[in-house]
């Protein structure tokens, strides 16, 4: 045997390609993705301070793999994984209504997400590390701030809306709105990662001090908005003239009772009087309105004969026993545009005998009997339920009642009681709570109160109904606004202006609730300014691609030419 012969040495877990070391990155996703699901509402609210940290995971993962000289392909797939997981382990309830439109909120809403990922890597690698964190913010708020819009919307996972359960922390989104949290989130993130990055750089040589000063810019970033939050919470006193509301929950299961199409329908003269009979049980003379839940009158009403319907007529005979009360209702309305494709809207359908119309998911006031009905149309349309192109058909999910293309309307609707002036109610149809700028809009318009009426069944006793909850908090605090709560078989209840639950519901459960609100008209400083830290955003994150699209092809020039 050659004596200069070496034997290889033994595989360990550290250099075995599918070791420790090979499974590290996938780890880190894991755990990003875990922290920031632990975080989330509607988990115990303290720990909701685990999304300050919950991306360190995912920034020291990056940080691994492009030290590696690992590919721009490698470092996206491992941000995408966190991406999944976290949608996955945080919105999994999607799929309780249809598994093939859950699959894709998770998978799509993941791919959309990991654009921002992308373009802070390929920032970072152009400009630097300085540059590149720096823009990672950007770019992610840049995109938050486009899911509030377009037409594939979908802000659940707006990191702001993680402190919902743990709103005591965030007072201070009278100002910023819920992206002023996801900006937080991310500042504190990235100050912690870059601590640990300059701690395990230096290694034993960083003294005790420096080690202890590395801790002092997350510590203050962290800690002094929660300090701002209960200042402002322990000096805030409900505002504006007391009003009596009562908010009914009737508990119509949506898969078996709800629809025509369910098989055990219950029909819809039985399902008026059980919704008649429970406001019955909590109406005083002081009470001022009622709110129904999304979708209450369920069958197609003709909003240009709508006084016409027996079941209207009913509710009028109703009201009359009622001096001074106001009804505030869900129903599926439609309106004519009449034969005239110019008068029509961009969802018009067109029939032969009835020329062009609009099916809307609608919300009705019916008030004194000399006052016509008024009506809202649901504007912030859920993407795969309510407004559906025909090349995403395949991925509609159920709700039941009539789902696509439904019509809506570009400005906000405020209802005003016609016994109480100063209780003029921004009428907000389930998934609209979700959106801050849009609340904010009913608000800048003069509502004093915020009536949300939705339907919450489809999710099952799942995170998912108790989270449309919490965000409704937010909403409270940004516009200092009470809330009544109105769910078919969520939760229902009221929400004051601090942001605080003061009365609930059960699950599933027929109730309900009176209450006593406050009606506030000053605006806070985000209603009156709306929404500026999101386009801020996507101004400098365009800017940012410029630079980075110029310095590639630069890059590709000089390495062209230099060959």
């Amino acid at each position: 045997m050659p004596n200069n012969l070496t034997l290889p040495e033994p595989a360990t877990a550290a250099t075995h390609p599918r070791g420790l070391a090979y499974w590290v990155p996938s780890l880190l996703a894991l755990l990003s993705a875990g922290l920031l699901w632990a975080g989330w509402p509607v988990n115990p609210a303290p720990l909701a301070l685990l999304l300050l940290v919950a991306w360190v995971p995912y920034l020291l993962l990056e940080q691994r793999l492009t030290q590696a000289g690992a590919s721009g392909w490698k470092v996206w797939r491992y941000g995408y994984l966190t991406l999944v997981l976290w949608n996955l382990f945080t919105t999994y309830w999607v799929s309780f209504s249809t598994l093939g439109g859950g699959i894709a909120a998770v998978i799509c809403n993941a791919l959309m997400m990991s654009a921002a990922l992308a373009a802070f890597y390929h920032t970072k690698k152009r400009f630097g590390p300085t540059l590149g964190y720096l823009s990672l913010p950007v770019y992610w708020i840049a995109f938050e701030q486009l899911h509030l819009h377009w037409f594939l919307t979908w802000p659940w996972l707006t990191l702001g809306n993680g402190f919902a359960s743990a709103n005591y922390l965030v007072q201070w989104y009278e100002y910023t709105g819920f992206l002023g949290g996801s900006l937080w989130i991310w500042l504190v993130n990235l100050l912690v990662f870059k601590a640990i990055s300059q701690w395990r750089s230096a290694g034993p040589a960083l003294g005790r001090v420096q080690r202890q000063r590395l801790l002092v810019a997350p510590l203050l970033v962290a800690v002094l908005p929660i300090l701002l939050s209960k200042y402002i919470a322990s000096n805030y006193q409900q505002k504006g003239p007391a009003a009596e509301v009562v908010v009914v929950q009737p508990n119509l299961d949506p898969f078996l009772e709800k629809f025509d199409s369910s098989p055990n329908f219950v029909p819809y003269d039985q399902q008026l009087a059980r919704m008649m009979a429970l406001t019955e049980q909590q109406l005083t003379t002081q009470t001022r309105l009622v709110l129904w839940p999304e979708t209450s009158l369920d069958e197609i009403y003709f909003e240009n004969t709508i006084e016409t319907y027996p079941r209207i007529v009913q509710l009028r005979q109703w009201l009359a026993t009622h001096p001074g009360l106001d009804l505030v209702t869900g129903l599926t309305s439609v309106g004519q545009y009449g034969p005239d494709k110019g008068q029509a809207s961009a969802t018009a359908r067109f029939r032969d005998d009835m020329g062009y119309y609009d099916l809307f998911n609608a919300a009705l006031h019916l008030g004194r009997a000399t006052d016509p009905a008024a009506f809202y149309h649901k504007s912030r349309l859920v993407p795969g339920v309510e407004g559906v192109p025909p090349w995403l058909s395949m991925f509609v999910i159920d709700l039941g009642g009539s789902a696509g293309g439904l019509g809506s309307q570009p400005e906000r609707s405020v209802f005003t009681a016609a016994a109480e002036p100063a209780l003029r109610v921004a009428p907000v149809i389930c998934y609209e709570s979700v959106y801050g700028d849009f609340v904010a809009d009913y608000v800048d318009k003069g509502a004093t109160l915020i009536g949300i009426i939705t339907n919450d069944g489809w999710w099952s006793d799942s995170p998912g109904h108790k989270q449309h909850m919490q965000y409704a908090t937010l909403r409270a605090i940004e516009t200092r606004r009470d809330v009544a709560r109105s769910a078919n078989t969520g939760i229902s209840g009221f929400i004051n202006q601090k942001g605080e639950i003061t009365q609930q519901s059960g699950w599933w459960v027929q109730a309900a609730l009176r209450g006593t609100v406050h009606l506030n008209t000053e605006l806070t400083f985000y209603v009156r300014h709306g929404e500026l830290i999101g386009p801020a955003c996507q101004v400098l994150a365009v800017l940012l691609l410029l630079g980075t699209v110029v310095a590639a092809v630069v890059e590709r020039k000089w390495v062209a030419e230099a060959a």
